[in-house]
């Protein structure tokens, strides 16, 4: 089946059975057809539940963690209390992240301006950039594992390895790349297009004429910018009022779980050696969308609105709200067969085994433009 269809093996020993790389002998409207009418229709009473029920779960965190900690006795029992404050906090606020991600797909409701205010002020009160990161985001929909239009998780080829990718080989350096990868990847990404597509010239998320964005763009990145400088003089006030440190626990700590989770789940739905990659003599949008991972996170899947668990068909219907996207699931992956890809491997042990042999992708003998995940350099 072409450069599809084949094994790898992992060093453990098993093999790894590589995705189709021809193209399907199904189309979008086919697999539309296998899902159920109802799974498209978007309902603002029930994206609204979710949306308050993570925000009263946020509030009562919050309320909490400033109500009872400084009951703590002082010392070990209140660095704990606090560390797992940041945790929990971090992971409900993620819920709310991808609400407000799904209003950047117009999944939220049928009110497109209604969509954008409610993801603008929540993606703003998360400091990302909603418009900006929108209109990337959207391209990357568009143009999923083409090597060369691509918005982001564009692997490095083996000709053009940076420097520090021999490093990634051993568990030290492994253990190195991983830590700024989940502490640092997503504002290096937004601020410096940190593992973007490739642009004539520097590229970032905040610059309403750069290169990512088109004339018809620059308003609205300009009104995220506006927005997220609200954001930043808010937290200014705050700082002010009741201490840098106490800013920094309440909301900046968790922030930084936030940006990890971001980070781990899409470089794990994008990151496999089952997975491949085309260049512009293989592309097609069907095959590129089809060239992800479904990820199991057990508990977190529900707590993550199963973001994780059904990133394929979101690839494919972006604007499904997440509340039909385990149904329409279950309806495709008879249709895709072994186009549909899922990963059960524990996070920690998969986040490990893909930095590990990820390192940079390389055409096939037989068919240049397939391009697979590698690591021997």
């Amino acid at each position: 089946m072409g450069s599809g269809g084949r094994s790898t093996r992992h060093k453990e020993g098993h093999a790894i059975k590589r995705a189709p790389a021809d193209k399907p002998p199904f189309t979008l409207a086919q697999i539309k057809m296998a899902i159920p009418p109802h799974c498209f229709e978007r309902s603002l009473i029930k994206s609204s539940y979710y949306l308050v029920h993570d925000l009263v779960i946020v509030a009562a965190i919050l309320y909490l963690a400033t109500a009872v900690i400084p009951l703590l006795p002082a010392g070990l029992t209140r660095v704990t209390a606090w560390t797992l404050y940041v945790v929990a906090q971090g992971c409900a606020a993620t819920g709310v992240w991808v609400v407000a991600h799904e209003c950047g797909h117009h999944a939220f409701s049928d009110y497109q301006l209604l969509d954008d205010v409610l993801g603008l002020v929540l993606h703003s009160c998360l400091l990302v950039p909603y418009f900006s990161w929108k209109f990337s985001h959207r391209r990357h929909h568009y143009n999923h594992a083409s090597m060369e239009n691509d918005e982001v998780f564009v692997p490095e080829q083996k000709a053009v390895l940076a420097w520090y990718a021999p490093c990634v080989r051993n568990p030290v350096g492994r253990l190195l790349f991983l830590a700024g990868h989940l502490t640092v990847g997503w504002p290096l990404y937004l601020t410096l297009n940190a593992n973007g597509k490739a642009y004539p010239r520097w590229a970032n998320h905040f610059d309403p004429y750069g290169p990512i964005f088109s004339d018809r763009e620059r308003v609205q990145v300009l009104v995220t910018d506006v927005s997220l400088l609200a954001v930043w003089f808010a937290v200014f006030k705050l700082a002010s009022a009741f201490g840098f440190w106490s800013v920094v626990r309440v909301y900046g700590a968790p922030l930084l779980i936030v940006n990890a989770w971001v980070v781990l789940i899409t470089y794990l739905h994008h990151t496999h050696q089952a997975l491949p990659h085309y260049d512009s003599s293989e592309w097609d949008w069907l095959r590129g969308a089809l060239a992800t991972m479904d990820r199991d996170y057990g508990v977190f899947n529900r707590v993550l609105h199963n973001v994780t668990d059904t990133h394929v068909l979101h690839h494919l219907f972006p604007a499904m709200p997440h509340y039909h996207a385990m149904e329409a699931t279950k309806a495709i992956r008879p249709l895709l067969g072994d186009y549909y890809k899922r990963d059960a491997t524990p996070i920690a042990k998969a986040l490990w085994r893909e930095a590990k042999e990820c390192i940079f992708v390389e055409p096939m003998a037989d068919r240049k433009g397939v391009l697979w995940y590698s690591n021997k350099i």
